[in-house]
Order: structure tokens, then C-alpha cells, then sequence
């Protein structure tokens, strides 16, 4: 092969990693730029913590049951047309939340958000389950957290900013233009994975039928409720932190930023690690190890809460060690759940994951805020509860002989 054609093929495959990762990218997107915003979001449309953070559940729950949607559609139209479809309309959706006379509002347009928004994450998880499996799907999901780790670490530092000399409606502005970006992106970068000839053209009985299959799945079943009891630990987090920090502790919009990127710069770290070793090491005892962080994290930051006196010393490392476990998990765990399918059912069957995941997540993310902001207890309860139930799932729905190298 000549020069040429190696420096053609590796520009492609750069091309392909980004723009999946920035797919992939689209949920922790549109929740993590505007959280700065969020008490000032609050304040201007005249709501409580809790109704703010409604904004947070719609936009979950849109990103739920929109991947029920568009991962079917996916194995039977194929990968190119459902995805670029989704990220038109979320780009529409993202400039309407600009222009929200109310909460209420808000919370319908989020919905709409995430609704059009599923696509791009269900797709990016189809695609790559398309083109790998095993350890070598799992390589490029971490490859993948490396573009995606790279959304929560900047959007709130960029979206606190931004906050200097705009409100938070322009953040939703700036929503619409990645929204562009990542039309053109597709557009130009992004070739169908999924030939006619793979495509199940099934009916949508045929959908329901696959789906009952993969709830049979004993093994199926256990990784993505572990993974959506993770994602909900972390949506608490996302959910809690900017009242708790802002709030309780007094931390500004811009400093809050910098801490939710760091915690963020430690699921990038963590990702690339797996990476390096899952060939030597193996999913399963990574995706372990991953599980038993974000567990211990959890009970020692509602101990920290509940003996007080420590502050920020002591609930920060916590919320680190918590989020950065998710470099382990998600690429592990995806790749192990989807480790039994053939790519025709590869878009119902990373639905189903993303589905747990959002649904999980929308249905927290309120209950954070429902006991009141003035304190750190109740975001450390609900962290807690749900570490020790993603580990108390994964000892429940293990499979002794299951593993893949």
C-alpha cells in the first residue's frame, strides 16, 4: 500500500473516530453546557430547583424513549438516513428552548430535544458494534470517551463562560449550532454501515419480538441495568452538584465549571486507560473494578455528608472517584451487553441499553431536588442508594461462565 493510500485510510479512520465520538457526545452535550445556567435559568422563568431540574428529566426522558424510536428504524433504513433526520430536528429544537416564554415550555421543547437528539447516541453505538465486537469494540469505545469525555469537560467550562456576557438562552443557541456542525459532520464524514443486504426489514411485531428476546437475556439484561443504575448515580450528580456547590457551598458559576471538567478529564483518563489494558486484563475485571468505584465512591461521599465539618475537602475526591468509574464502565459494559448479537439487531439492542440508562436517569434527576438544595444530604443519599444497587444488580444477574477477552 502506498504512502498515499496509508495517510487516505488513517485520515478517514480519524474522521470516522471523531465524528462518532462526537455523536456519542450529544446526551452529555445537551445536559452538561447549560448547568451553569441552571440557578439562573431558575430565577428568570421564575421556578423552583426542583421544576428547573425538570428541564434535566425532560431532556432524559426524550433521550429514552427517542432511541426506541431510532434504533429499530436503524437496522431496518439503515444507519445514514435516521441519524441525519434526528440531528435536523434537534437543531430546531435546540434554537426553540432559546425563545422559551416559560418552564413549562421549556420542559416540552427539552423533551423534543432529546427526542430528536437519541438518534445520534443509539446510531454511534450501532455503528461501531457494525465495524467491531468483543475487546476490539471495547479499543474503540474507549477510543470514542476520548472525543465524548471531552463534552462534559468542556461544555460547562465553555457554557460558564459564555454566561459572563450572555443568559442562559444563549446557551441554547449555542446548542443549534453543534446541532449544524453535526449535520454537516454526518453528512460529509459519515458513510452507511449497515449494506441493504444486513438490514432485517422487519415489522415493527418483528421489533417487539427482538426486544422480548433481548429481555430474556440473562446476561443482556444484567449489564444494562447495572449501566443504567451507573448513568443514574452520575445524572444525580449532574442533577445535584450545581445547587449543591453553587448554593450551599458558595462556589461561582466559572469555578463550578472547572470542577465538573475535572471530574470529567477523569473519565477521559480512566477510558484511556481501559483501553491499554482490556486486552490483558479483560472486560469483565475492568468493567468490576469500574462498578466497585463508583460503589465505594458513593457511600463514602454520603458518610463524608452526614459527619459534616469537612466541606469541599472531603466531597470532591468523592464526586471524582464517582464519576471517573464511568471511564470503565460504559465501554465495558457496552461492549459486553452487545457482545451476543449480530449487527441486524445491533441499533434495537443498544436502544434497550440507552433506554435504561435516560429512563433511569429522568427519573432521579428530580429527586434530587425534591427534598430541597440547602443541604448535600439528599444528592449523597440518592448517589449512595444507587451505587450500592448498580453492585448489588451485577452480583444478582452475573453469569458465572460469562466472559469475553
Amino acid at each position: 500500500m502506498t504512502t498515499v493510500a496509508l495517510s487516505t485510510t488513517l485520515s478517514r479512520r480519524i474522521r470516522l473516530f471523531v465524528i462518532l465520538g462526537a455523536l456519542s457526545a450529544m446526551g452529555p452535550l445537551s445536559i452538561d453546557f447549560y448547568l451553569p445556567g441552571l440557578p439562573e435559568l431558575s430565577d428568570d422563568l421564575n421556578a423552583s430547583a426542583a421544576q428547573a431540574q425538570l428541564t434535566l428529566t425532560a431532556c432524559l426522558a426524550g433521550l429514552a424513549v427517542g432511541q426506541l424510536l431510532a434504533g429499530p428504524l436503524s437496522d431496518r433504513l439503515g444507519r445514514r438516513r435516521p441519524l441525519l433526520i434526528g440531528l435536523a430536528g434537534y437543531t430546531a429544537a435546540s434554537l426553540a428552548c432559546a425563545l422559551s416564554p416559560t418552564i413549562y415550555a421549556l420542559v416540552a421543547l427539552r423533551l423534543a430535544q432529546g427526542f430528536a437528539g437519541a438518534g445520534a447516541i443509539v446510531i454511534a453505538r450501532a455503528i461501531v458494534r457494525d465495524l467491531r465486537s468483543g475487546a476490539a469494540a471495547a479499543r474503540l469505545f474507549s477510543v470514542l470517551m476520548l472525543v465524548t469525555g471531552l463534552a462534559p469537560m468542556l461544555a460547562p467550562i465553555l457554557g460558564g463562560q459564555l454566561l459572563q456576557v450572555m443568559s442562559w438562552r444563549g446557551l441554547f443557541v449555542g446548542l443549534g449550532v453543534a446541532g449544524v456542525f453535526l449535520l454537516l459532520g454526518s453528512i460529509s464524514w459519515l458513510a452507511e454501515t449497515l449494506p441493504p443486504a444486513m438490514r432485517h426489514g422487519g415489522s415493527w411485531g418483528g421489533t417487539a419480538h427482538t426486544f422480548a428476546r433481548l429481555l430474556q437475556d440473562r446476561v443482556f439484561v444484567g449489564y444494562a441495568l447495572v449501566l443504567g443504575l451507573a448513568f443514574a448515580q452520575m445524572f444525580a450528580y449532574i442533577a445535584g452538584s450545581p445547587f449543591v456547590l453553587e448554593n450551599v457551598y458558595g462556589v461561582s458559576p466559572q469555578v463550578f465549571a472547572v470542577i465538573f471538567g475535572v471530574n470529567a478529564l477523569g473519565i477521559v483518563a480512566l477510558s484511556q486507560l481501559n483501553g491499554l489494558l482490556v486486552g490483558r486484563v479483560g472486560l469483565t475485571r475492568l468493567f468490576e473494578v469500574g462498578l466497585a468505584l463508583g460503589t465505594v465512591g458513593g457511600v463514602t461521599l454520603l458518610t463524608v455528608v452526614l459527619v459534616g465539618g469537612i466541606g469541599l475537602a472531603g466531597i470532591l475526591p468523592c464526586l471524582f472517584v464517582i464519576v471517573s468509574s464511568m471511564g470503565l464502565m460504559i465501554p465495558n459494559a457496552t461492549a459486553l451487553a452487545l457482545s451476543g448479537y449480530d449487527p441486524q439487531v445491533a441499533g434495537s439492542a443498544s436502544a434497550l441499553l440507552g433506554v435504561l440508562q435516560f429512563a433511569l436517569g429522568a427519573v432521579v434527576a428530580p429527586l434530587v431536588g425534591v427534598a430541597g438544595v440547602e443541604s448535600a444530604v439528599p444528592m449523597a443519599v440518592v448517589m449512595a442508594t444507587l451505587g450500592l444497587s448498580a453492585c448489588a444488580a451485577f452480583l444478582l444477574t452475573r453469569h458465572p461462565s460469562h466472559a469475553v477477552s
